[in-house]
């Protein structure tokens, strides 16, 4: 994988806070029912969703945007059902991966890892072999010419927050999503640099089970 160099005056205490509110927060939404109002709406967005979920494999670069402004970047993964990578630029230790079964964020320098529930984190819909979003999940769509904009929430599983994914009008190709959380905080993630249709190796997307486990027991690594 190549790495990339970018300066982050954050210390890693700060950048772990940030990665679980903007990563794994990234990872929040809320739901309320849309009526018929949003029939045409949500046609638009079962498209473009077909689209997105049609697309297996993906990686490219991307800049995060934080709450407060703060701003890191990398490079990033994506294999369906379930599987994303996120790595961060050097001098970032942080790293979310998640398996198809669990997302964990960690700080390789200080050895630490987070862990959580695929299916608790809307990378569960995002990743998965098909989107159907039916209208119950979609809040607002809005058409412009240089851009399709589509704001989710499922207040039953991710409580009060929405996400809102940005797609070209043309090509339907996710271009940024924001995810703003209950407290109305935004992080904006855009790609860029995007490749489709390739083949990763199975360690791309490994969890480090054993270093978490390690960790949680105090030292005593158990499977």
């Amino acid at each position: 994988m190549h790495r990339f160099e970018s300066e982050n005056r954050k210390g890693p205490n700060m950048m772990r806070r940030t990665l679980v509110a903007g990563m794994v927060s990234t990872v929040l939404m809320a739901i309320v029912p849309v009526d018929f109002a949003f029939a045409a709406g949500t046609e638009v967005a079962q498209k473009i969703a077909d689209h997105f979920s049609s697309v297996r494999t993906m990686a490219g670069e991307f800049v995060q945007f934080g709450p407060r402004g703060e701003q890191t970047g990398g490079k990033f993964y994506l294999e369906r059902p379930g599987k994303i990578r996120f790595n961060y630029e050097t001098p970032s230790p942080m790293r979310v991966i998640s398996d198809g079964k669990s997302v964990v964020i960690g700080n390789l320098k200080l050895k630490t890892w987070d862990i959580y529930p695929l299916s608790k984190t809307p990378l569960a819909l995002l990743l998965g072999d098909k989107i159907d979003l039916e209208g119950k999940m979609v809040r607002d769509v809005k058409e412009e010419p240089d851009l399709i904009t589509i704001k989710l929430g499922d207040k039953s599983v991710f409580a009060d927050s929405t996400i809102t994914m940005m797609f070209d009008p043309k090509s339907f190709d996710l271009r940024q999503w924001t995810i703003t959380d209950n407290q109305g905080k935004d992080t904006s993630v855009m790609i860029f640099n995007v490749t489709t249709g390739l083949k990763f190796d199975e360690k791309v997307f490994r969890v480090p089970y054993d270093e978490v486990q390690k960790q949680h027991s105090g030292g005593n690594p158990s499977r």
